[in-house]
């Protein structure tokens, strides 16, 4: 199964995405229409402290109409590593370093319109947090919880996050006991 481009005219360019309209030709020879969004990528980071407390963030997200709770995440620059892009997010976010990260794999969050790349990765952070270094438009919250905490919001519907449930599923896949040294 494959579609081949035959053109592709850009409709939008922002700051954070572009959007093309791409003609396919199917398989078949079938002519057919996509509407493709252009994402860089972007990093997602399951943090957790020493002690074992997890860290989030809140903040309002217009499109959702309401403030959610997150993994820490953002958008990789071009030509960026995505585990340095995963690091200076931890820390702009959080005000947390990261001591170690492990990757967690990758995933499309929604395939049949963008090419945006999730790279998850675990974080374990220092003890003790600095300074936020957010961006003059973004208000971050920061919040911890325990496993069991986060794992009640989950069954309680509380996590409505996408990408916030898929880094929570790998990581309970990839450390599934709950003291991780």
């Amino acid at each position: 199964m494959k579609e081949t481009a035959i053109s592709t005219e850009r409709v939008f360019e922002g700051r954070l995405l572009k959007i093309d309209v791409v003609s396919v030709a199917l398989d078949d020879g079938t002519r057919a229409s996509r509407e493709i969004v252009r994402h860089p990528g972007a990093a997602v980071i399951l943090c957790r402290k020493p002690d074992g407390m997890f860290i989030f963030v809140r903040q309002y997200r217009l499109a959702a109409r309401s403030a959610l709770l997150e993994a820490v995440a953002g958008t990789l620059e071009p030509g960026e590593d995505p585990s340095d892009c995963a690091r200076r997010e931890v820390e702009e976010e959080t005000g947390y370093r990261p001591l170690r990260m492990v990757p967690l794999g990758q995933a499309f969050p929604a395939p049949g319109y963008t090419e945006e790349l999730f790279h998850f990765f675990y974080a374990e952070l220092s003890a003790t947090a600095g300074k936020q270094a957010t961006d003059d438009d973004e208000r971050v919250d920061v919040v911890e919880l325990s496993r069991d905490g986060f794992e009640a919001m989950i069954a309680h519907g509380d996590i409505r996050d996408a990408k916030t449930l898929a880094v929570w599923l790998l990581f309970s896949h990839c450390f599934p006991n709950p003291v991780i040294a």
